[in-house]
């Protein structure tokens, strides 16, 4: 998937992958997707709750060598 801005949150523990998108998404227009790359399992839920609650669509997860990414369409 095509992403417009990547973050890297790996090594973060929560809540830090959240405060991290949080203003990630902020320099991003309605449409454009953010790439979240994460270590800390507990983001999994967090991130789908936080982009729910936002108004957010997660479009597509999935991990790599422990390694979580996301893929969040800002609303």
């Amino acid at each position: 998937m095509n992403a417009d801005k990547v973050l890297d949150a790996k090594g973060l523990a929560c809540p830090m992958p959240i405060v991290k998108t949080r203003k990630a998404m902020n320099d991003l227009q309605t449409g454009q997707v953010l790439e979240i790359h994460v270590t800390d399992k507990g983001a999994k839920a967090d991130l789908a709750a936080w982009s729910r609650s936002g108004g957010h669509e997660l479009v597509e997860t999935a991990e790599e060598n422990d390694i979580l990414k996301f893929w969040i369409r800002k609303g």
